[in-house]
């Protein structure tokens, strides 16, 4: 992997068609649970504060450079990173990948039944020589205990899985992936987060252009500004100073 240093954590700058094909060697090379993260202003502060979370960024094996805030701070640092990785478009591309390989194996872990169902049905649609092999909607609570943990595995292993789409929100899907991937029989996995309501269909995604701009956190933060203030207005400045303090050598 081609990476860069920013805040400490390896993000990758290979760009969203080698990222997407190092994923797709290891299914083919049958490698062991190897797993995607996204980096993010919000998601690289709130680590500072969540050591498990720390850790698993750390560890991921493909840290996407995901969000506008990455490339801003790559631009103050001098790094080269000229592409926005998003989740959504990674899960995209490794899905087209399979379908072209045909019999992968993939399965998702995450949301509602009725988001699951929807994922599906796109999925089966758009690339139909993907195998679907199951899917698994966790208990809604804070934490899992150790026997939602083992379910979750066991399901997951007797499956035959190659690829594991986990959408559970960061940190916490993450930080699911870090404790519990050495049980999982698998190639890869990848942590999307929302990538799950908006490849169903149940939550709309900001247009292309808006993308492209870099305000695809702009629609997200008006439809849910209790939930999204936090990671726009306090995250977003803590982030730009850390990166200042990189680029600076402050302590």
């Amino acid at each position: 992997m081609s990476v860069v240093n920013i805040l400490g954590y390896s993000v990758s700058n290979a760009g969203l068609q080698k990222d997407a094909k190092v994923a797709m060697d290891f299914v083919v090379n049958n490698q062991k649970s190897k797993y995607m993260a996204c980096a993010n202003p919000h998601s690289l502060v709130e680590a500072v504060s969540d050591s498990a979370f720390k850790q698993a960024l750390h560890k991921a094996d493909i840290l996407l450079p995901d969000g506008a805030g990455i490339l801003l701070a790559a631009k103050i640092l001098n790094l080269d990173v000229k592409e926005r990785v998003a989740g959504t478009e990674f899960f995209i591309e490794l899905t087209r990948l399979c379908n072209e390989k045909g019999q992968v194996n993939v399965f998702f872990l995450g949301s509602t039944e009725q988001v699951l169902e929807g994922l599906v049905k796109q999925v089966n649609k758009t690339f139909p020589n993907v195998n679907i092999c199951g899917t698994y909607s966790p208990p809604f609570k804070a934490e899992f205990s150790d026997e939602d943990n083992q379910a979750m595995a066991d399901a997951i292993n007797a499956a035959d899985t190659h690829v594991l789409w986990v959408g559970m929100t960061a940190p916490k899907q993450e930080k699911w992936i870090y404790q519990n991937k050495d049980k999982l029989d698998v190639n890869f996995i990848g942590a999307i987060g929302a990538v799950f309501d908006f490849y169903s269909g149940s939550k709309k995604r900001a247009p292309e252009w808006i993308c492209n701009l870099g305000l695809e956190w702009l629609p997200r933060l008006l439809r849910e500004p209790g939930r999204l203030w936090k990671r726009n207005f306090v995250s977003s400045p803590l982030f730009l100073w850390a990166v200042f303090k990189q680029k600076f050598s402050l302590s």
